[in-house]
């Protein structure tokens, strides 16, 4: 298999990201690698580079406050638009970036291209839970409206990704919503409702953001201006959490005896909230595996990044959703 890293995205590039290819490529010797960027840099930060790593230059980038559709149809030889053709030529089996998420969208769609039938692609991210199996949430920022229809697309999507990725046998598809009985939301969300519980999905109803965390579903489904909202609540959260521990631990002798022995716990709760421990948010939609990692990825979560595609490359993800979506329904 063969996967494109657009090496110029991202708060760090490309320093953690060719380094997180770099141990990419060590740890898989099966895959090969596909830097794409300015080759000038990349080679001064890989100069050793194994042979299932290559270099595939770019002269441009995106960056992060350029106008996303503009960019994408502008800068050709932006290296997240070369890394987006390489898919849509065959020359490259999935992406990654760590740039702009809505210059990715725009790759997905005007370079890698829509499956047919698929109205908006979701972006979708596994948030932690306390159990350790993880929520997939999807639309968390693609599309900020949607209709019942995108709905019951990221559902099936989104069930899809779970049983081909993560092995559920059957996955759990909540509907985020005010509460929990059947008649709750807003008018997209009861419109919704009816059309996931005759979906061929385990539908479980809605399913409220406090119960996120605790595994109440195995697919959250949401429009992307409510999913991105509670995505970044999370992240503040948790970032809040442990910024006060800190300070708290801090302040004297005894607490900061009490902070070494709570520290192995601490660590174990923090890696359960760790976004990188998750890898990347994949595009569901696109006539192609394309994966967005967080702006602020280090090397450890390009390279988680890399596993995960591996593992939807492994199990034909993009295939089984055109499978079971494509052409169901006239595109919008």
């Amino acid at each position: 298999m063969r996967i494109a890293i657009d090496a110029m995205g991202g708060d760090h590039a490309p320093d953690a990201v060719a380094e997180g290819a770099l141990q990419a490529a060590r740890e898989w010797p099966d895959t090969q690698i596909i830097l794409v960027g300015n080759e000038e840099r990349i080679k001064q930060l890989i100069p050793d580079k194994p042979d299932n790593l290559t270099i595939h230059h770019a002269a441009d980038v995106i960056a992060m406050d350029d106008e996303p559709v503009r960019a994408v149809k502008r800068k050709k030889d932006a290296s997240m638009v070369v890394a987006g053709r390489l898919v849509k030529d065959g020359e490259a089996d999935a992406m990654i970036s760590a740039g702009s998420t809505g210059a990715l969208l725009a790759t997905g769609l005007l370079v890698v291209g829509r499956i047919p039938g698929i109205a908006r692609p979701g972006l979708a991210t596994v948030l932690p839970t306390m159990d350790g199996q993880g929520t997939l949430a999807l639309d968390l920022g693609a599309n900020m409206d949607a209709d019942p229809e995108n709905l019951l697309q990221y559902a099936v999507m989104g069930s899809i990704f779970r049983n081909k990725v993560d092995g559920i046998a059957t996955p759990r598809v909540g509907l985020l919503n005010v509460g929990t009985e059947d008649s709750k939301g807003n008018a997209l969300t009861k419109a919704a409702f009816p059309l996931l519980k005759e979906a061929p999905i385990h539908f479980v109803g809605n399913v409220e953001a406090r119960d996120v965390l605790n595994g109440a579903c195995d697919v959250l489904v949401c429009d992307g201006f409510a999913g991105n909202i509670l995505l970044k609540t999370l992240e503040g959260s948790a970032s809040s959490i442990f910024f006060v521990l800190k300070e708290e631990f801090k302040k004297s002798f005894m607490r900061k005896l009490a902070a070494a022995v709570l520290a192995p716990g601490l660590k174990e709760f923090k890696k359960k909230l760790d976004h990188t421990e998750h890898g990347g948010a994949p595009l569901l939609g696109i006539h192609g595996l394309v994966l967005k990692s967080h702006g602020s990825s280090d090397a450890k979560s390009i390279k988680n990044t890399v596993r995960q595609a591996r593992i939807a490359l492994n199990h034909r993800l993009v295939e089984s959703i055109s499978a079971e979506l494509g052409g169901r329904k006239e595109d919008k």
